[in-house]
């Protein structure tokens, strides 16, 4: 429930403070005393733009507060908890415009984003007006309007939540595809690649080692005959035999005569075992020098073939085996991509059909709720003096979404024989009230604002029609508040609460002051909304018997 508002140096109020009631609040007012400014007000402060101009003039700045009651279970909870906003037992919402324009908002003392204002806005009052073209006679709304009348919360979130798996399913599929289709393009050469290099089948380091070997082979012819002189020089009769024959030549003498022979014996025998190792690898090396023609023409195209690979890939020889695991890696994702596609065709199916299911059931709980809706609108109609109009819910099939696949539209027709229409095309200014208010009175069921209110939706109409109007917010206000600003008698005569907006001028200032009337005040007040500036007795008689009967 809306409990008060505040305002400070907005436009031509310097200082107002209304405390509003349960029921309904009447709100009247000469033409240009200011009532529009508390409503402008009251949006400035729930997040609507203001404007710098707003400020008063000769203020620095301008400030806006108003302040709800609300139960511990609705919705603003939620949205408090997850921003870190305090919860107490009035939600406090404080709006602050400087006069150069920049504007600060508070939510139960934490600083606020104007999106945070609305949000919570939207969940605890709406604003109306004659030609509003917001909350009902936005087509957009409609749908939203007719599910809190079917009460088929768990059917939308049904709907909602299949609608989830398959637009998750869906875009897993469309990924996969695409990796799939990116595959399909290139598949040919993956495959002939890969079974190039499996043929191939180069190891790491294997260019090296054979472009070593190549050169070894092509320079062989010149330096296989220093390597033989070398081997002829070390064995044979070179110096391995010269070693020999000095090894017996110093044995020889060590028979003739004593003396130190052995170490002289022992040195040569630790030379000729060294010499026999160096002959052992210089004829190694002349076996590795050994080859036919063949051999090396084999050699080079293997060495060819290794750098061909390396150059068609742009990769080095040694990168090879890596690129070729690569490759067999995605001709086997290639594999599972076509499982898994399927594996998300079948989830696509089974998503599918438990959308269309939940969906099919919410279409049916809104077309029963329709047919209701629209008995009941139709039986509001004549007590609001439009005996001859209409109201239909028009549901029709659109496309999928998390809503369903529903179109909701309310149409209405206002004199008999004549076709259905938009309810904000067909209906004239005075009409579209009543049907506005014939909606409300309907729609309260499971609605979740806390605070309706109607600026002038009387406007154009009087008499038994206006008191029509009048008795039907009555009964809309013991469902939920009420605040309607008015030009009608018999409207203000209903209120549970009544207020005066009053513009005075004198020399310094044009001021709005707002009082709450009571008793004689009120009785006052209705009496010069009957008879205008002069107050007749008639006029208060009137205004009394309109008082009493309410």
């Amino acid at each position: 429930m809306l409990v008060g508002l505040d305002i400070r140096n907005i436009l031509i109020i310097d200082h107002a403070e209304i405390i509003f009631t349960n029921g309904l609040n009447v709100l009247t007012g000469e033409t240009g005393a200011g009532k529009s400014i508390l409503l402008d007000s009251l949006g400035f402060v729930l997040g609507w733009r203001g404007k710098t101009e707003i400020v008063r003039t000769g203020a620095d700045f301008g400030e806006v507060s108003v302040w709800f009651q609300v139960e511990t279970d609705h919705a603003v909870k939620e949205i408090l908890d997850a921003n870190n906003i305090p919860w107490e037992e009035e939600l406090l919402i404080r709006r602050v415009i400087s006069a150069d324009g920049r504007k600060t908002a508070w939510i139960n003392g934490r600083r606020a984003p104007r999106e945070l204002l609305i949000r919570i806005s939207t969940l605890l009052i709406e604003i109306h007006g004659q030609h509003d073209d917001k909350g009902l006679l936005d087509q957009r709304s409609h749908i939203r309007l007719l599910d809190m009348f079917a009460a088929n919360s768990s059917q939308r979130e049904a709907v909602k939540e299949a609608w989830r798996k398959l637009k998750k399913v869906n875009n897993e599929y469309q990924e996969e595809q695409k990796k799939f289709s990116a595959f399909e393009t290139e598949e040919s050469f993956l495959r002939y690649a890969l079974d190039e290099l499996t043929k191939a089948d180069p190891k790491e380091g294997e260019e090296q080692e054979l472009d070593v070997k190549r050169r070894m082979m092509q320079s062989s012819e010149k330096i296989k005959d220093d390597i033989i002189k070398a081997q002829n020089a070390v064995g044979g009769n070179g110096a391995e035999g010269l070693i020999l024959d000095a090894m017996r030549w110093i044995e020889t003498a060590s028979g003739k005569s004593d003396g130190p022979f052995d170490d002289a014996l022992a040195s040569l025998s630790r030379a000729s075992t060294e010499l026999g190792d160096a002959v052992g690898i210089i004829e190694g090396l002349v076996d590795t020098l050994d080859f036919d023609v063949h051999e090396l023409e084999m050699l080079e195209e293997r060495l060819f073939e290794i750098r061909g690979l390396a150059r068609k890939h742009k990769i080095s020889s040694d990168q090879l085996p890596q690129f070729k695991a690569e490759l067999e890696n995605k001709i086997e994702e290639f594999s599972f991509s076509a499982e898994k596609l399927s594996s998300l065709e079948a989830k696509i199916r089974e998503f599918d059909l438990e959308y269309n299911v939940a969906a099919s059931k919410l279409s049916k709980s809104r077309l029963i709720a329709g047919a209701e809706l629209d008995k009941l609108v139709t039986a509001e109609l004549p007590f609001l003096k439009m005996e001859n109009a209409h109201f239909e819910t028009n549901i029709i099939s659109a496309s999928r979404s998390a809503d369903g696949y529903d179109e909701v539209s309310f149409l209405v027709s206002t004199n008999k024989g004549t076709s259905k229409g938009p309810i904000g095309k067909i209906a004239s200014g005075g009409e579209l009230s009543r049907f506005l208010l014939a909606l409300k009175v309907c729609l309260t069921k499971g609605y979740t604002a806390v605070s309706m209110i109607f600026d002038e939706i009387d406007r154009g109409i009087g008499g038994a029609t206006a008191d029509a109007v009048g008795r039907r917010l009555v009964r809309l206000s013991k469902n939920a508040q009420v605040l309607i600003v008015t030009h009608s008698p018999q409207v203000a005569a209903l209120g549970d609460a009544h207020f005066q907006v009053v513009k005075s001028i004198n020399s310094k200032n044009t001021l709005t002051e707002v009082t709450k009337l009571q008793g004689d005040a009120k009785i006052e007040e209705i009496a010069r909304m009957i008879s205008g500036d002069k107050i007749t007795p008639a006029a208060i008689n009137a205004a009394a018997t309109l008082v009493d009967g309410r």
